[in-house]
């Protein structure tokens, strides 16, 4: 209920450095630790398993130019993806609140720079997080319809807007129904990847490794766009960090934590790399790239007339990641601190249990919907995130530096932090020659969150500011 939220307050001036403990608080809201080390590592895999393995294969090729260099990017994006998860698994059990990176951005850097990542998660992070799945299940949905035809791009986007307004009245109505549905979607979305693995390796397994000749031909590969290819690899990879959500519900989270966090990146790298091995054992480089629906292509080459199934079980697929992505979200702008035009609209229906995600924030999905292609809005919603999961780590090592006698029951190495920020900011910095259009309009969103901070928290006008979670050390 919203009425069970506590309206809480932040420090402005962010004078006070990591926040203190307020467990002794009447308004904190205790949780309770349910989340065991099997339920932790099937949040993981279950939320980074979803629409981008159906969608990434296609831009990591494109830029990185052969079948053997996309392979060891989706290697390095697996062990960078596990580099990040240990970092925040070191957060995790140190500051041990629920939040994720808005929390360790406000213990570290202070409530301006957190505002900011906040205000970039919600009108630019997560709208084209959405539109790119949402541009993945208009595709596959409609792939039985227009087979073997070229799909019209405006059918797409119309097919995509009807499936992200049938998820938003779901959730809307019922959680309960909201959360079966997803059960269902979940069991889909495994037997899409199962359907591709096994009869891939049996393939390979029978000699079909032709397109496995000259793996790693880089006459195609230039070096500009190697940051793009990361991009579209991450992006697969994205959802390591949701544990760090709801750290408080994790039981014993110093042994949990990091634990969950390796044995989920283990499992889903090696089904990544499986699945990616599995489409190259039907298709070449060229013919991967002028595939539309990657998985709908392999299906054709494997199952022929059974071909059908396929595109329905990725539609279903994306379908669940819609689904799950707007359940949160709707969540996350319920405990926003952005101007309450911008926020849930909970406050507006207070009888209404399930939040709601406001009208300006659905307006800006379907705008990008409609203005947007996947891989572009792919570069465009990268570039945002993986600067502030920069900045989060960057946030561990000054925490090191300036609160040394910080209780860490995990502590990750050095150099692994080190990295990992280094590796995220050439990422980033490169990857405005690759595309500066969209890369470029990420930077400017990002900075737009300063102007509001000031005239809407730091001014505090009246009538715009809604409750504001003070998570603390």
């Amino acid at each position: 209920s919203p009425n069970d939220i506590p309206v809480c307050t932040v420090d402005p001036g962010g004078q006070n450095g990591p926040l203190q403990d307020q467990r002794g608080s009447p308004d904190r809201l205790e949780l309770g630790r349910k989340v065991t080390l099997l339920r932790g590592v099937s949040i993981i895999v279950g939320t980074i398993i979803g629409a981008g393995i159906f969608i990434s294969p296609k831009g990591v090729v494109r830029h990185s130019g052969s079948i053997g260099v996309s392979l060891l990017v989706w290697i390095a994006c697996g062990v960078l993806s596990l580099f990040g998860a240990l970092c925040y698994a070191e957060l995790g059990t140190c500051i041990k609140k629920s939040g994720g990176h808005y929390t360790y951005i406000l213990a570290a850097f202070g409530p301006q720079m957190a505002f900011i990542r906040l205000w970039v998660e919600l009108v630019a992070l997560r709208p084209a997080a959405m539109a790119v799945i949402s541009l993945a299940f208009g595709q596959y949905i409609l792939e039985p319809l227009f087979m073997p035809c070229a799909i019209p791009p405006l059918a797409v986007k119309l097919a995509t807007t009807i499936g992200i307004t049938a998820v938003m009245y779901l959730n809307a109505m019922s959680v309960t129904w909201s959360a079966r549905v997803q059960i269902f979607l979940t069991f889909s979305k495994l037997l899409a990847i199962a359907i591709i693995v096994v009869p891939g390796l049996y393939l390979i397994m029978t000699g079909e490794t032709s397109n496995f000749e000259n793996a790693f031909d880089t006459s195609r590969m230039q070096l500009s766009g190697m940051p793009l290819a990361f991009y579209s690899g991450m992006y697969a990879y994205a959802g390591w960090f949701y544990l760090n959500f709801v750290t408080e519900e994790i039981e014993n989270p110093e042994r949990t934590l990091p634990l969950a966090i390796s044995i989920s990146m283990a499992v889903v790298t090696s089904c990544y790399m499986l699945t990616n091995v599995a489409y190259f054992s039907v298709m070449s480089v060229d013919e991967l790239l002028a595939s539309d629906a990657v998985a709908v292509t392999f299906a054709d080459r494997v199952y022929g007339g059974f071909s059908v199934a396929v595109p329905v079980f990725v539609a279903l697929s994306c379908f669940g990641s819609m689904n799950g992505s707007l359940f949160a979200l709707a969540r996350y702008c319920n405990l926003s601190s952005l101007p309450a035009p911008l926020s849930s609209p909970t406050h507006l229906f207070p009888h209404h249990h399930p939040p709601l995600s406001s009208p300006p924030t659905l307006f800006i999905h379907l705008l990008q919907i409609f203005v947007g292609d996947i891989y572009g809005l792919l570069n465009f919603m990268s570039f945002m995130r993986w600067l502030f999961i920069a900045v989060v780590v960057l946030g561990l090592l000054y925490l090191r530096y300036t609160h040394p006698d910080l209780p860490r029951p995990f502590k990750v190495p050095l150099f692994i932090p080190v990295i990992f920020c280094l590796t995220c900011f050439f990422m980033v910095f490169l990857s405005l020659f690759s595309d500066p259009v969209n890369t470029g309009i990420g930077f400017a969103i990002s900075l737009t969150g300063l102007p509001v901070y000031y005239i809407f928290i730091q001014y505090r006008l009246s009538g715009f500011l809604v409750p504001v979670p003070n998570y603390s050390l």
